[in-house]
């Protein structure tokens, strides 16, 4: 297993906005009741207790960027999903917190 790779909000958002790259998966682990208050548009909810359950419905052939409120869960996710055996997974360093502060101003918070 290697290390969890973090990638800043900034970074992601360069990286979503760039057609000539594939885009990544993206993985919300927080509770549903955060997903509803605000969430990056196109991802993905699976709250954290519930991934080893449904790891399976996650595509192997793209890169994955797990995020959550702060970064906490998001790397623990990822840790876990790189010692499955998922090649590319991300970490978005200070969550969702970090995207309203540094990309999206207008994004609720909590």
């Amino acid at each position: 297993m290697g290390a969890v790779q973090e990638i800043t909000a900034r970074a992601l958002a360069d990286w979503l906005n760039d057609a000539s790259r594939p885009a990544p998966h993206l993985l919300d682990v927080r509770e549903e009741w955060e997903y509803a208050h605000c969430h990056l548009a196109n991802s993905q909810l699976m709250p954290m207790h519930t991934v080893p359950l449904h790891m399976n419905s996650l595509p192997d052939d793209a890169p994955l960027v797990v995020i959550c409120h702060h970064g906490v869960r998001s790397y623990q996710v990822a840790a876990y999903l790189l010692n499955a055996g998922f090649a590319e997974v991300f970490s978005l360093a200070g969550g969702v917190a970090a995207w309203a502060d540094q990309v999206d101003p207008a994004m609720p918070r909590y």
